[in-house]
């Protein structure tokens, strides 16, 4: 009652107590634990705020909130013409971060914006500067020399790219059938040059079984009987008819002596 009557009694101070605590009360901010703001008194930078609870003095005082949390930005689908001359679409993914409020607010308008601009410039140089084969299979290596020149861009703003990877890359269907009819000569090479090997060293276990065997005349009967061993197993109707080898021997020897008569005739 009597704290009625006081204000009853000072009109004014009752106004501009109230005044004041409507004035504390609407400059309160809260800032989350991700969060800052850039705070202008007057139009001049004056301080970062928050995280929690601070004061912003209206009319004379504005704030620009900042997410300092990494942020997630699609890469529109860009199309390029990479070294060798093949027409290519590529779109990306793009990780960054605000590290200086300060900057992101005072260097550039629209900090997302600019970055994902920035990165669209920068993937289309770059893929004017490698070859399809760089692309196809040297993408992690591609994206760190993105990461590094759209962090170089950057920087002054107070942003950090943290990490930006491709997500797809279209080629022409002509090029697909293209890379499918190289990549299958490929393996048609591969299959003939491992044919061929092995054919080369059967031949060379062939060479070193003769010339064992020539060591041992024996030898070669012995492969002869386990021959028509491994023919009688399979009980089929081949007839074999076993003949010395002398008489093999005399036939060449004939055969020889025939062609040095004829030659003297």
């Amino acid at each position: 009652m009597f704290i009625m009557d006081f204000f009853a009694a000072h009109p004014l101070l009752t106004l501009t107590t109230i005044a004041v605590v409507a004035l504390v009360i609407k400059s309160i901010r809260i800032a989350n634990q991700y969060e800052r703001s850039v705070v202008l008194r007057l139009g001049k930078f004056n301080r970062i705020a928050g995280p929690g609870i601070y004061l912003l003095w209206p009319f004379i005082e504005w704030q620009t909130k900042l997410d300092l949390r990494t942020i997630t930005a699609d890469v529109e689908q860009q199309e390029g013409i990479t070294r060798d001359n093949v027409p290519i679409k590529v779109d990306a993914v793009i990780w960054f971060r605000i590290v200086d409020p300060e900057r992101a607010v005072m260097q550039v308008k629209a900090v997302s914006n600019a970055v994902v601009q920035v990165s669209l410039t920068t993937l289309r140089t770059v893929l004017g500067q490698h070859t399809l084969d760089d692309i196809l299979k040297a993408q992690d290596t591609l994206a760190e020399v993105l990461q590094q020149s759209i962090d170089a861009v950057t920087e002054p703003w107070g942003v950090k790219v943290e990490l930006v990877q491709m997500k797809n890359v279209e080629i022409p269907p002509s090029m697909q059938r293209a890379m499918a009819q190289e990549a299958e000569a490929l393996r048609e090479k591969r299959a003939r040059l491992i044919k061929a090997e092995a054919e080369l060293d059967a031949a060379e276990q062939l060479r070193r079984a003769a010339e064992v065997i020539m060591q041992n005349p024996a030898g070669l009967e012995l492969r002869r009987m386990q021959m028509i061993t491994e023919v009688g197993a399979e009980q089929n109707t081949m007839t074999i008819v076993m003949m010395p080898s002398e008489f093999v021997a005399m036939a060449r020897g004939i055969a020889d002596a025939a062609k040095v008569v004829a030659g003297k005739a």
